[in-house]
């Protein structure tokens, strides 16, 4: 999905309302982040992402504050995350993320209207893709995309933690 990187991702794993949350970064920003069940897989899942990254878990610093922010807005105790991004994607793949940031929190959008909005009205199937590579979930929420009759439709973390997730954004 992702280009290589050879410098150090730094990465720590904490416990959210939805499972464990992983979150890793460089000196840039956030590159990287995955609910799992489990700490190995998810560092599986890391490693598989960026081949030729140099992985440093990080019991301080940058990486460990961008997680307890993402967490904090996981669990409801935040209503924004503000973060620094390094995110590498195709040219189209930034349009899709770059429209999905704009979606107010506790709003949806159909796949269709993100294609629309970006310029590409009939690339709705291509916006659903560029989703589903999302590497940086819940900072960029494509959680906030759904079909077109108002199904959820996919999550890379699951339906379950799409609706939690719009669930809690729509409370607040």
């Amino acid at each position: 999905m992702q280009a290589t990187r050879s410098e150090g991702i730094h990465y720590c794993i904490q416990p959210s309302r939805l499972g464990l949350l992983l979150v890793a970064g460089t000196e840039r920003g956030v590159c990287f982040v995955r609910f799992g069940t489990r700490e190995a897989d998810l560092v599986r899942l890391l490693e598989s992402e960026f081949a030729f990254g140099v992985f440093v878990p990080a019991g301080r610093g940058s990486v460990v504050e961008w997680a307890s922010l993402l967490v904090d807005y996981v669990d409801g105790r935040s209503e924004a995350i503000d973060v620094p991004l390094d995110v590498r994607g195709s040219r189209f793949q930034k349009r899709v993320w770059c429209a999905l940031a704009k979606i107010p929190r506790g709003q949806t959008r159909a796949y269709s209207e993100v294609a629309a909005t970006i310029g590409s009205p009939r690339a709705a199937r291509a916006v659903a893709n560029a989703c589903a590579r999302n590497p940086v979930l819940v900072v960029t929420p494509c959680h906030r995309v759904v079909e077109k009759g108002g199904d959820l439709g996919g999550y890379t973390a699951g339906v379950r933690r799409k609706a939690a997730l719009l669930a809690s954004e729509q409370v607040r």
